[in-house]
């Protein structure tokens, strides 16, 4: 079982930055590919960007190009989502996640695909 924990967060004023860390335990070497989504109150969780393990693929949403960079350390099993020039719109909670084996399909994965998922870290964007 994987088991995914974030930290990071917090509140920062708009155009500043956050660093948010995701640490995996337990069965990592399938854990393909790990993502961040993220969510407001009475709305869907939003994808905002994943990396693939394999061969370090990256994708990000359109909201977020430019300011957010995604990367990992094997050594440290650890996933990051440097976030800059932050928003008052992305203020959400984020989630890490991760497609817990070889993948190999559609890039990026459908949110179907995740299987293992954080249990969130609140980043609120505010003066």
């Amino acid at each position: 079982q994987l088991q995914l924990v974030e930290s990071g967060g917090g509140l920062v004023q708009p155009g500043g930055s956050l660093r948010l860390s995701c640490a995996a335990s337990g069965v990592t070497l399938d854990a393909d590919v790990i993502g961040w989504f993220r969510q407001v109150p009475g709305k869907e969780r939003e994808g905002v960007s994943c990396i693939s393990r394999s061969d370090g693929s990256t994708h990000y949403a359109d909201s977020v190009k430019g300011r957010f960079t995604i990367s990992r350390d094997d050594a440290k099993n650890t996933v990051y989502l440097q976030m800059n020039s932050l928003k008052p719109e992305d203020t959400a909670v984020y989630y890490c996640t991760a497609v817990g084996r070889r993948y190999s399909s559609v890039w990026p994965p459908l949110f179907g695909e995740y299987d293992s998922w954080g249990q969130g870290t609140q980043v609120t964007v505010s003066s």
